[in-house]
């Protein structure tokens, strides 16, 4: 098995950090009840300059694993899976926009 990351790119406005920090953490808290999560990490940017002001990197144990928890996250606009939840980046309400990606490592240097 391959771990998978997904790492979710966010611009968060002025005003709006303390939302975005509490959704991440109550998804955080959601996808550690599930089967196949390793770790998530957060990322705040040092740079003004930066268009994405925030990454989180969540990594799971394989792509399986992923997609069992979003899977028909896929399926719909809204981004709901089986429990309901928004997934696929669309958890966080506007003005917060994310970008999402799964990503495998290649290489560990």
């Amino acid at each position: 098995m391959k771990q998978i990351s997904v790492i979710n790119s966010i611009e968060v406005p002025e005003g709006y950090e303390n939302e975005a920090l509490k959704i991440r953490d109550a998804y955080i808290a959601y996808f550690k009840s599930k089967p196949g999560f390793v770790s998530s990490t957060f990322y705040r940017a040092i740079n003004a300059n930066n268009k994405f002001n925030y990454v989180n990197i969540v990594v799971w144990d394989s792509y399986e694993s992923f997609e069992s928890v979003v899977n028909s996250g896929f399926e719909n606009t809204e981004g709901l899976n089986e429990d309901n939840r928004k997934v696929l980046g669309k958890g966080f309400p506007p003005p917060i926009k994310v970008s999402p990606g799964q990503f495998e490592i290649i290489r560990n240097d």
